[in-house]
């Protein structure tokens, strides 16, 4: 499926049906086809040609919301077998405080599962460019079927690469540096050398030990300011009548964000406390 697209629901579309109990179901609608459920089956044909957002019956008198999926939902969809996913929640804390914008130039590394690296495709549209580190081939391979799987074919705006980027990084010049790397004080060095002065270098820590680290190894090699961790939670609420309160299950923490930007000089600048 490509992100995007529009009008009536086609043959060839990935869609999530819904149910009233909120469960989604993927489909991959074919013409001719009959799909069958727990709640019944229903035809393909009786959605394809549909406008999305329709409903369909099955024959057991079940009607599901059939609507092709977000961004977010292919995300969450592809990434449950993922050990460390960065999910939809960090993605929007981590293009907005990294400020991806239209036309930037943005180096990544690791690929991983391609998530961040996708959404980075998004945010600088069509006059930027992302180029993307995978050190391990094989995660590298299936980056590559992922981004052509979801937005139809690796756009021109994306250079995926298999590399080491504690070796180094063969770009110059660039605007934000994002690692999500087991080590990313390793990248420090090769980082700054890539970042125009006032760029943006990120980093996703698991935990807050890896934070310490990572800015010691900012603070000693200097020429960056303005350190900030943060972690984002999610949490959805119910609202039916008289019924609000938030729901039992929620997104609690999933790593550390962290953010810092590269200065002229070799000085460092972190604001005192207080």
């Amino acid at each position: 499926m490509s992100l995007g697209t529009a009008g009536p629901l086609r043959a060839g579309d990935t869609i999530l049906l819904h149910d009233r109990r909120g469960r989604r179901y993927r489909v991959v609608l074919q013409e001719g086809a009959k799909q069958s459920l727990h709640n019944g089956a229903f035809l393909h044909d009786d959605l394809i040609g549909q406008p999305d957002g329709s409903f369909v019956s099955t024959a057991r008198g079940s009607r599901l919301l059939a609507l092709r999926p977000t961004f977010a939902e292919l995300l969450v969809e592809r990434q449950r077998a993922q050990v460390q996913p960065i999910y939809p929640t960090d993605l929007g804390g981590i293009l907005l405080h990294a400020d991806v914008r239209p036309g930037a130039r943005v180096v990544e590394a690791g690929t991983g599962s391609a998530a961040l690296t996708m959404a980075l495709v998004r945010a600088v549209g069509e006059r930027g460019q992302v180029t993307s580190y995978e050190q391990r081939t094989d995660f590298h391979e299936a980056a590559v079927r992922t981004v052509e799987t979801m937005l139809g074919a690796v756009p021109a705006t994306l250079t995926l690469k298999v590399g080491n980027v504690y070796e180094g990084i063969e770009e110059r010049d660039v605007d934000r540096v994002m690692l999500d790397l087991p080590e990313p004080w390793q990248a420090v060095p090769v980082a700054a050398a890539a970042l125009v002065p006032g760029g943006v270098i990120f980093a996703h820590c698991p935990n807050v030990s890896q934070v310490q680290q990572y800015f010691d190894a900012l603070r000693e090699h200097g020429g960056f300011g303005l350190m900030t961790a943060l972690e984002l939670l999610e949490r959805q609420w119910l609202v039916r009548g008289a019924r609000v309160r938030p729901v039992d299950r929620m997104v609690g923490h999933t790593g550390f964000l962290t953010f810092a930007r590269r200065l002229a000089g070799t000085e460092s600048f972190e604001p005192t406390e207080g």
